[in-house]
């Protein structure tokens, strides 16, 4: 390669976020620079996510877009979830692909690079027989004061619709000590936010003779120096314990917010979800985190027209969302994923009945918020900084609850606040943002 240009495009959650900057850092390390287009790029990467539906074929139909830049010394290759999934199968459907590699090969990226270098053109990466936690050595982080930090890798649930397990492997938990050694690196570097990661963040279990379960990491990145936020995502409710509502009221700098995924609120599709949980089970922990010492807004995932959900079932997700109001919610439809239980099941729902589920679901959602974030107009929220909206003379920064709050500040002006944390009243709200005056010091 002469220029040894590259293009990335991510797919997906946080935790592919992450994974690319990962893969952007051990591509500069070996020389490459970032371009802006594919067109541009002599190495074209799609980092890719297999939880939503059709989502192979988006990225099938990306790599057909430049299927005619091929023959012009262009090099493509797939990365992350649906590159496991696929595997080599990937080659067949489209012969130009060269590399095709998962997130447990990323820290071996360096190896497949001199593979591509040399003129072989078909590099895997596919293996997740490994105890590693696919840390890299070189990680180019895209946010200048939040850094995501990855504890746990990987998935030993078996939830029916899921196909995590298969594409990121078995749980594998850093040691706590490597963990606050990054923590502490950041801090230096002057990031002041950072973000624990894992597919199942609570179920980290320190393999060092520390022991430390997610609690007590959750306390120690706390307590080091320098760090004014740390928040984690995402949470299984069986893994959800007292211990984590305790230490996130002993240590304020544990933002005030909980992603508790839900799916459904039908105890019978949780068992045939096989999410290990009933629904009052997971009302007992959101009972912890409404009787807790702090006020804790609340997120969730909720999925409608799983197999055999009857309107019974689906109205009982409905009365749970009046009964815990959620902050704000991701929603779904079902859609069959590969290599999951839920993929033979019977008892279908017809697609439009799931999208008729999905509209009532999120209307009533919708008010839930416009009501909640009415609530707040008056209050002062703390708010980092992260940019600009020049059109409407607006700073854009995000609360420890993590609500969006934009803001006018009249003694600022070009970029002098990014990066910093500036008390706000709230004035005006949205059902997804909140609008606010900075508070004079």
């Amino acid at each position: 390669m002469s220029g040894k240009t590259f293009y990335i495009e991510t797919f997906g959650c946080q935790m592919n976020v992450h994974d690319s900057e990962k893969v952007v850092g051990a591509l500069m390390a070996r020389g490459y620079a970032p371009v802006e287009t594919p067109e541009a790029a002599e190495l074209i990467l799609y980092n890719t996510c297999s939880i939503r539906d059709k989502a192979e074929q988006k990225v099938f139909n990306r790599l057909q877009q430049f299927k005619r830049d091929a023959g012009k010394g262009k090099i493509f290759g797939v990365l992350g979830c649906v590159a496991q999934q696929e595997g080599e199968k990937i080659f067949e459907r489209a012969p130009h692909v060269s590399l095709v590699a998962g997130s447990a090969s990323y820290t071996r990226l360096g190896e497949m690079l001199v593979q591509l270098e040399a003129g072989n053109r078909r590099v895997t990466g596919l293996s997740l027989d490994t105890e590693e936690t696919f840390e890299t050595p070189f990680t180019r982080r895209d946010n200048p004061h939040r850094a995501y930090l990855t504890i746990i890798e990987g998935c030993d649930k078996s939830c029916a619709y899921c196909v995590v397990p298969f594409t990121r492997g078995p749980e594998r938990s850093r040691t706590s000590e490597s963990v606050l050694a990054e923590a502490r690196r950041l801090a230096e570097q002057g990031y002041s936010e950072i973000q624990l990661l894992g597919q199942n963040v609570n179920s980290y279990r320190d393999p060092s003779p520390a022991g430390w379960n997610f609690a007590a990491l959750l306390a120690g990145v706390a307590g080091v120096p320098g760090i004014r936020r740390v928040r984690y995502t995402t949470s299984h409710p069986r893994d959800f314990g007292t211990d984590i509502v305790d230490a996130m009221d002993a240590n304020p700098v544990i933002c005030d917010h909980v992603h508790l995924p839900v799916q459904s609120g039908s105890t019978r599709v949780l068992a045939a979800m096989e999410r290990l949980y009933t629904r009052d089970e997971y009302m007992r922990r959101i009972e912890w985190l409404k009787t807790a010492r702090r006020k804790y807004s609340i997120t969730t995932d909720i999925i409608v027209g799983f197999p055999g959900e009857t309107e019974e079932d689906f109205q009982q997700t409905l009365r749970l969302l009046d009964e815990v109001e959620y902050d704000s919610l991701f929603s779904f439809k079902y859609s069959p994923r590969p290599n999951t239980a839920a993929l033979g099941m019977e008892d279908r729902i017809p697609e439009e009945e799931k999208q008729r589920r999905l509209m009532i679901l999120q209307e009533k959602q919708r008010a839930i918020q416009i009501r909640r974030n009415a609530e707040l107009i008056g209050e002062a929220r703390e708010t980092l900084v992260e940019g600009r909206n020049q059109a409407l003379g607006q700073w854009i920064g995000r609360t420890s609850d993590n609500r969006v709050l934009n803001f006018t500040h009249p003694g600022a002006n070009g970029n002098s606040l990014v990066g910093q944390y500036v008390p706000v009243r709230v004035t005006r709200s949205g059902p997804n943002s909140l609008v606010g005056e900075a508070v004079a010091g």
